[in-house]
């Protein structure tokens, strides 16, 4: 079933300084969202299953790997929330370990790790690639098509970002510690 989101802008009135809406847009989402981090996935659940699980390259998921992919997992659909946020909830003190290990999920997109952005709102990376456009930071390869192909996934999610890659609606930004 399609969805209805509503959006209104409004700005101040130069008469009494009041805050009035100018306008107001429905827009119907025909696409629904599936949040796939609610499916059941086949992953191993024992700590033995886990540390003999390998990926299909052959290689074996660390500790650290394991519990950045489980919190991923719990943040909603149609929020996002920080790689230091991650690491802050997890104790760990480096949010870079929590990139890398999203940069290589092998549990995508069951493990939605479109859903990070970097502390200071932007974007931040995927599928090892850092940025947009003329943003874009990092090898020769970086092209930000992965980047932009982050921000599309999360725009049918709900969450927008400025021209520049930065979080237009801050209240969208999830923190999942006590």
């Amino acid at each position: 079933m399609p969805a209805i989101r509503t959006q209104s802008s409004s700005k101040k009135s130069a008469i009494n300084g009041h805050k009035i809406t100018t306008s107001r847009i429905s827009i119907l989402v025909v696409e629904e969202v599936q949040d796939l981090a609610d499916c059941k996935m086949n992953d191993p659940l024992s700590e033995k299953d886990c540390s003999t699980f390998k990926t299909h390259d052959i290689k074996r998921i660390t500790p650290h790997q394991w519990a950045v992919y489980d919190f991923t997992r719990i943040i909603p659909c149609g929020r996002v929330t920080t790689y230091k946020d991650i690491c802050i909830a997890l104790g760990q003190n480096s949010p870079r370990s929590v990139g890398s290990a999203l940069r290589n999920n092998p549990f995508a997109p069951f493990v939605p790790c479109h859903r990070i952005i970097a502390s200071n709102l932007y974007i931040g990376g995927f599928f090892g690639e850092w940025g947009t456009g003329t943003n874009a930071r990092g090898r020769q390869k970086n092209t930000g098509l992965q980047c932009n192909r982050k921000m599309e996934m999360l725009a049918k999610e709900g969450v927008t970002f400025s021209a520049d890659g930065y979080l237009a609606d801050e209240y969208l930004l999830w923190i999942g510690r006590g």
